[in-house]
């Protein structure tokens, strides 16, 4: 775990759970969009301002794969283990580890864009604070 950018510990709520008492798929998606606002707000990137200032990062695409399943109550860390660039999109890889087995439970690819003022542009403000971060 000590070669991530940056990790986050979280719990599995009940409600995140299906009849079969594991976390619904959907909600991998989730402990990862949290993680990646958490690393950014750390990094000088609050979506709240940016988006009153006319930037707001999205997800463009998104792949999980999906390795062992969380159960209800189970800690775990997701993490940031690297940031890509490619032209104006970042991409970042996550993993999200069960605490108690220490068992890698699903790995994601998420590629993100910004929209200045309404229009995919260069997030030059992104460049600025994510840069020391970039695995090229």
């Amino acid at each position: 775990m000590s070669s991530s950018l940056f990790e986050y510990k979280l719990k599995v709520r009940d409600y995140e759970c299906d009849a079969q008492g594991i976390v619904n798929n959907a909600n991998y998606q989730h402990y990862y969009e949290v993680v990646r606002h958490e690393f950014l707000e750390q990094n000088g990137l609050n979506f709240y301002e940016l988006h009153e200032d006319g930037i707001d990062a999205v997800v463009v695409s998104v792949y999980i794969r999906y390795k062992h399943s969380l159960r209800g109550s189970n800690d775990f860390i997701c993490t940031i283990d690297s940031i890509e660039k490619e032209g104006i999109r970042y991409i970042f890889n996550q993993k999200i580890i069960r605490l108690r087995d220490g068992k890698v439970c699903s790995t994601a690819r998420v590629e993100t864009a910004c929209m200045v003022e309404g229009k995919v542009r260069k997030p030059d403000l992104f460049d600025e604070k994510l840069g020391k971060f970039l695995n090229n």
